[in-house]
């Protein structure tokens, strides 16, 4: 199996509604314009991202043997992704998020993880980890059956392979969360996380000081996001600021996920840090043009273009 990436990691079915005004009382009854099913989850989306550009993509994780894995599956070979690392545990329920979105504010969830918390290394095709570029790991600390010696094995093995690893997580709070992704951040190349994650696991609230934590962790590369304040890149010889792109913002689900997919591609392409940026910041820029994870983010095309539109400030400091 030759592929560009590897996504392992968290799998959902997403239930989002269009924004409504606010957020209904008890027994209320708010109508939203719309409500759709889509795609969630850190591994598809980024994989299907990935795809989009062209880009060869495989998934690693577990659903259940519901309708909602069975739409996950369906939605990833839809969009190219290879499903072949994907596995389906009977009698257990496949992960699934309630989104609501309301006008000004930011997303709320309502989120049962399902299946991901079966998860172990032993779903993760070893030899398609070794034989792939890039080795990328999507919502960390949701998936308790990886927080093992054998997934720091394993991201040492790809390194050792010459793949790149990448990181992200998501967090829910618990005991020790520093101390339980600490061993994993030593063997990561790249580590994704945005500002909120990322104050809560270092006690720090500027986005600098938040990299240094990780850095000396022995993350080769942090990447931060900001939201519309921008991101932050901390690297062995490299220190970078960048802004945002120019869109009019609907709803934020999935937007670091397509981040993440942007960065790797932009990775994938050559790309040095300030480039990978640009290709981050605008898929994460088209994703929040709707209310899904996926549904808005560009193709390669329309992402060349859209960079080539638009000027992205991008500084060393």
């Amino acid at each position: 199996m030759e592929l560009d990436c590897l996504c392992a990691g968290i799998l959902f079915a997403d239930h989002a509604c269009s924004p409504i005004p606010r957020v209904p009382e008890p027994g209320e009854l708010i109508v939203a314009e719309r409500m759709q099913l889509g795609l969630g989850g850190c591994s598809s989306n980024t994989a299907l991202n990935l795809a989009r550009l062209g880009l060869k993509a495989g998934v690693a994780g577990c659903v259940g043997d519901d309708m909602f894995g069975q739409f996950i599956v369906d939605a990833l070979n839809q969009g190219g992704v290879d499903t072949g690392g994907i596995h389906r545990l009977p009698g257990i329920n496949s992960a699934s998020s309630m989104i609501i979105n309301v006008e000004g504010q930011d997303r709320r969830f309502i989120s049962n993880p399902g299946a991901n918390t079966k998860t172990t290394v032993e779903h993760i095709p070893s030899q398609w980890v070794c034989q792939a570029k890039v080795f990328y790991l999507g919502g960390y600390l949701l998936l308790p059956g990886l927080e093992t010696d054998a997934m720091v094995e394993l991201f040492r093995t790809a390194r050792a392979a010459g793949t790149v690893t990448v990181l992200d997580v998501v967090f829910l709070g618990g005991s020790d969360c520093f101390g339980r992704l600490a061993p994993l951040l030593a063997e990561t190349d790249v580590f994704l996380p945005n500002n909120d994650e990322a104050a809560a696991l270092t006690g720090q609230t500027d986005a600098l000081r938040q990299a240094e934590v990780f850095r000396r962790a022995g993350a080769r590369t942090v990447v931060i996001t900001q939201g519309d304040k921008g991101t932050l890149l901390l690297g062995d010889d490299v220190r970078l600021r960048s802004g945002v792109y120019p869109v009019r913002f609907v709803g934020g689900t999935g937007a670091g996920d397509a981040f993440d997919a942007g960065y790797i591609a932009g990775l994938l392409f050559g790309e040095e840090p300030g480039g990978c940026l640009r290709w981050g910041s605008a898929l994460g820029a088209a994703c929040v043009r709707s209310i899904g994870a996926t549904e808005s983010v560009f193709d390669r095309q329309q992402a060349l273009a859209f960079m080539q539109e638009h000027q992205l400030e991008v500084e060393p400091f």
